[in-house]
């Protein structure tokens, strides 16, 4: 795991020391050595945490042979031992025992075919000298990030934005569109950033850039996408089986580490199956770290230490209180755009525990985007029911005019307002509705006229784009597959996986995902839904395939998520917090929002007559990104 950075220049000759600013801005992600390698059109960087060969040979760059082919990477290629002896049948040598030489190795022997050959999470620059020509890439679900800009005759790429913006050259104009965005879903989707002139790259895409004496020419491609249809003809008993043999494949190839490695232990299902395998597969203790909050309803230590008990792991704890919010500051220079999951805050802390013991952390990331372990994946699929009963829609959301709302956002009650009042809608709409911050029907209450101008008035979501571009199926794909899908390509690479890469390797951690192993995601997806939900029971088919490695009292409670009670917090401790910067004379003039609508929704959230914690989250993470990267 580490960090890259690299530069493409027509004319410029001081390459070296720019790159090497871009790969200095990022030293957390790899603080055991560093490289750059430049000629006279390109200048590669990259700072190494050293995980596979920790020897002087697995230093980057690295090169082919006869130098012609350049490389710097970030990632982990858990097949790179199948794809080193392919090659090697093919008559290529190796120097190292890195999966880094395999990568270049691979692209000499198939070209850009060898991105459908990994295994693993990655991304990566390589300079072809013959051709000059540079390709990034990254891999499928998005683990790895990967950031570019053209600025007049450079191109630049790198792990983070901090990487880019330490060039002082690069524009800091804020992109609009992407705030929107941002305000509407918790993060900014690919391709776009907050900032107008940078980019970055979708998971399963490829660039290449193509230099001549003329110019720069970028093209792009994608390389991979999941396919939900058709359904594989298999018995419940043979899907057990399929899943038990790939999961357990996928942890062992992630298990491969010349460092310490552990596991993040939340106490759900996911994390939990993959503990009991990691002690199958382990001759030693599994180093587990878990973390708590002092609220009840939002702590899951229990749960997590009852699975540790079950297989007698080194078990560790941090418990996180509204102290622990001294570190927003850091947390937002990390991140590089504005980020509204306030997991962060928990995972940043449980990342910086477990590097305290390993180096490398196995996690459960993955398993509810894959086996439907969310209750709106039901609730999509009910709501699609009742609307193919007449009459039953429109009953629906008058029944939730009479329901009230719920200020505890655990509520059932609360749950039950939301569904019924939407379940009505069309899918994309409804669905969207569950997953945004501010909806479309509130900004025109909440932005300033000045700023919906600016914007060139108001748009449909993102979301919306997302399920028109889904692929189209006969017979129509199950709403829960629909919900999932949308998810995978969506809030799984933008909200969860870049929360556990920047607060992972904030703390320089690597963290695995076995659940996002492709070959996994692959097989799950064409499973039936009837097998992976049966009635209301969400992820039956895990459950029912990994029985012996869960407490039973794990297996059936409720799924409480990974949340943050920052509501509560919001009306004790963090209270001066949101007043300072919310009304600020900086966020004031600012423009981008009516003040009297900010002031209602701190008001009825302060005086317990709603809960607006994650709206007021949301606007707190804003502000405090302007005041670090805009001023």
């Amino acid at each position: 795991m580490c960090g890259i950075a690299g530069i493409v220049s027509l004319g410029d000759t001081s390459l070296e020391n720019q790159v090497g600013a871009m790969i200095d801005a990022q030293a957390h992600r790899g603080p055991d050595a560093m490289g750059i390698w430049t000629d006279d059109r390109c200048a590669l960087g990259h700072r190494r945490l050293a995980i596979i060969d920790l020897s002087e040979a697995g230093r980057q760059p690295m090169s082919n042979d006869d130098g012609s082919l350049w490389v710097t990477f970030n990632g982990e290629i858990y097949n790179f031992q199948e794809l080193r002896l392919d090659l090697e049948g093919k008559g290529h040598h190796f120097r190292t025992r890195t999966d880094t030489e395999v990568i270049i190795r691979a692209y000499e022997q198939w070209g850009i075919d060898f991105l459908a050959k990994l295994r693993g999470m990655f991304a990566f620059g390589i300079w072809d000298q013959r051709k000059r020509q540079l390709l990034l890439a990254r891999d499928r679900v998005g683990k790895k990030p990967l950031f570019y800009t053209q600025a007049g005759n450079r191109f630049l790429f790198a792990s983070e934005l901090q990487g880019l913006l330490a060039d002082k050259s690069i524009d800091r104009a804020v992109h609009l569109p992407a705030i929107d965005a941002y305000l509407t879903h918790g993060y900014v989707p690919a391709p776009y950033t907050a900032f107008r002139g940078i980019l970055k790259l979708p998971p399963a895409h490829y660039l290449t850039l193509d230099v001549n004496p003329e110019g720069m020419k970028i093209g792009t491609g994608r390389y991979w996408s999941l396919n939900y249809a058709p359904k594989l003809r298999i018995r419940e008993d043979e899907a057990c089986e399929a899943l038990r043999e790939k999961m357990t494949e996928a942890v062992r190839l992630r298990m491969i580490s010349d460092v310490p490695l552990g596991a993040f232990l939340s106490g759900g299902i996911d994390s939990s199956i993959v503990v009991g395998l990691m002690a199958h597969l382990s001759d030693r203790p599994v180093k587990t770290f878990s973390i708590g909050f002092k609220e009840a309803e939002y702590n899951e230590l229990d749960h997590a230490r009852r699975v540790a008990q079950k297989w007698s792991t080194n078990h560790h704890e941090f418990i996180v209180d509204p102290d622990a919010l001294s570190i927003l500051p850091r947390l937002v220079r990390h991140y590089g755009e504005p980020y509204a999951d306030s997991s962060a805050v928990p995972t940043y802390y449980v990342s910086q525990m477990t590097r305290q013991y390993v180096t490398v952390a196995l996690n459960g990331d993955g398993g509810d985007e894959s086996f439907a372990g969310y209750e709106r994946y039901l609730g999509n699929y009910l709501a699609e029911r009742m609307q193919a009963v007449p009459g039953v829609a429109s009953a629906a959301k008058a029944l939730s005019r009479v329901i009230p709302d719920s200020i505890n956002p655990k509520s059932r009650m609360r749950q039950a307002h939301r569904f019924l009042s939407v379940a009505s809608r069309p899918m994309a709409n409804r669905y969207a509705r569950w997953l945004t911050y501010f909806q479309e029907e509130t900004k025109p209450g909440l932005y300033s006229r000045e700023f919906i101008s600016e914007l060139g008035g108001l748009h449909d979501g993102w979301l919306n784009s997302v399920f028109a571009e889904l692929p189209r199926s006969e017979p129509p794909l199950h709403p829960i597959d629909v919900a999932m899908a949308v998810d995978v390509v969506s809030y799984l690479p933008y909200d969860l996986l870049v929360k556990v890469d920047i607060t992972s390797m904030a703390n320089s951690l690597e963290a695995r995902s076995p659940f996002l192993d492709h070959e996994v995601m692959e097989f799950a997806a064409q499973l039936p839904v009837e097998i992976k939900v049966r009635g209301r029971q969400l992820k039956y088919l895990l459950k029912r395939a990994f029985a012996d490695l869960l407490p039973p009292e794990n297996v059936n409670r409720r799924k409480m998520g990974f949340g943050v009670p920052v509501g509560e917090w919001f009306r004790g401790p963090l209270r001066g917090l949101l007043y300072d910067q919310l009304f600020s004379r900086e966020s004031v003039n600012r423009g981008y929002f009516q003040e009297t609508e900010i002031k209602r929704l701190v008001d009825e959230h302060l005086e317990y007559r709603a809960d607006h914690s994650f709206r007021l989250w949301n606007l707190l993470m804003l502000e405090l990104w302007h005041q670090e990267f805009i001023g």
